[in-house]
């Protein structure tokens, strides 16, 4: 009796296999994270964005890894917010991926709408113009780490 499985889709490089029932589905895999940019209006909002990570690259030991898209940064930071920090209307300074390593933070849009991200989250602020967002940290302080993606950054690229 063999123990190998049997594929009952095709598969390539880019593939990521999934048990399910005895045999594997196959799907790329996809990262989910929000982005919140400015409206035509001058308000902001959220969006779900699903980034690909589907780039094959193959480590010193043999495993298969899967990647997203590389792109350059102008600035890495970290930044510790105050467990205090309640902040009124802003803007993001810049076109940026930011990552929760501890802590919670929350975000309001123009709309009404409120999210919250713990430690191993990440998000895009991109509402670079009109009334911006609202930022507050529920459990802190709150540890970030601020990527700054570049200025002629394409989403559409990376997101493919």
């Amino acid at each position: 009796m063999s123990n190998e499985w049997e594929l009952d889709v095709p598969t390539t490089a880019c593939d990521l296999a999934i048990p399910f029932c005895g045999g594997f589905r196959v799907t790329a895999a996809r990262m989910k994270i929000t982005r919140f940019h400015a409206t035509d209006d001058g308000g902001s909002r959220f969006e779900e964005i699903e980034l690909a990570v589907n780039e094959e690259r193959i480590d010193p030991f043999g495993n298969v890894l899967h990647q997203s898209k590389a792109f350059n940064s102008p600035s890495v930071r970290f930044v510790e917010l105050p467990r205090t920090l309640d902040q009124s209307w802003h803007h993001a300074p810049a076109r940026q991926i930011v990552f929760v390593l501890r802590g919670v933070v929350e975000v309001g849009t123009s709309d009404g709408e409120k999210r919250r991200w713990s430690a191993g989250s990440a998000f895009i602020p991109d509402d670079l113009t009109g009334k911006g967002h609202l930022t507050r940290v529920i459990e802190g302080p709150a540890m970030l780490a601020f990527i700054e993606l570049p200025p002629d950054f394409d989403f559409t690229r990376w997101l493919s």
